[in-house]
């Protein structure tokens, strides 16, 4: 058993792309990904774009995903399929071989419509986000949907989880969180009038930073994290404790 699994969040903008790589495997809760397609799949344009919330444009093309989806055909490894700025900062396309082989066994993404993704699970195109409010069903959210099904899978994995995923995912498991697992939060932000400042799409940019410093380096001990120092970020060892490690940007070690 690898000791840690790193998790992080799905983006919504999607691609198919199987001309580097074809996928490895069939996500592993697959039945009730199926489950997700049947029920989407009976809603109206009307009450799926109220689940998406989201313009006619973007309403439009996953309105025709979902009628045409094939859970089984024309798939992408999710690491190539997703395209937010955490993965453009990841830039998994560039990727050495052992780099690859580093994420396959610790990366986990957190998915709305398949619970949880390995980086080579063979994935379509979709739009479900994890917070989604679900409309004439037993299921009220995708949380009810999951319950605990995606906690208990990583638990098996590991012993100690990375998230750097955002807390609409990351919920999923820490909910379920036994005192035998160990869960660290990684904190990037700026020191403005004496606290630390959070940043959208810096953290987004930091966090994807991380998981390629992590599959270049090989890390295997959670402390060795402690080195990051990309996109001008330094471990703020007084502002960290076991649970959570704070990495600030462009800081003189004197603030404090």
């Amino acid at each position: 058993m690898t000791n840690i699994r790193i998790i992080i969040s799905p983006a919504k903008k999607m691609k198919v792309n199987n001309d580097v790589f074809t996928h490895k495997y069939l996500p592993v809760f697959m039945k009730e990904t199926e489950k997700l397609l049947d029920y989407l799949k009976k809603l109206s344009y009307k009450e799926l774009k109220t689940i998406w919330k989201c313009n006619d444009k973007i309403a439009e093309l996953n309105f025709k995903r979902i009628q045409d989806m094939d859970l089984y055909h024309n798939l992408t490894p999710a690491i190539l399929s997703f395209e937010g700025i955490q993965y453009q900062y990841m830039g998994p396309e560039i990727f050495s071989y052992d780099a690859f082989e580093y994420i396959e066994d610790h990366l986990r993404i957190i998915s709305g419509f398949y619970g949880i993704l390995r980086p080579f699970d063979g994935v379509v195109p979709y739009r479900l986000e994890m917070e989604s409010r679900l409309i004439d069903w037993k299921y009220k959210t995708l949380y009810e949907f999951w319950g605990e099904k995606i906690a208990k899978s990583i638990f098996l994995e590991c012993k100690c989880i990375l998230n750097l995923a955002s807390k609409e995912y990351s919920q999923c498991i820490s909910k379920y969180l036994p005192s035998n697992i160990k869960f660290i939060n990684c904190t990037f932000g700026e020191w403005i009038d004496g606290k630390v400042v959070q940043k959208g799409t810096l953290v987004k940019m930091a966090r994807g930073e991380m998981v390629r410093f992590m599959a270049e380096n090989s890390i295997e001990n959670i402390d060795d994290i402690k080195g990051f120092d990309r996109l001008k970020y330094k471990y703020i060892e007084e502002l960290s404790n076991d649970d959570n490690f704070v990495f600030i940007r462009n800081i003189n070690r004197s603030f404090l």
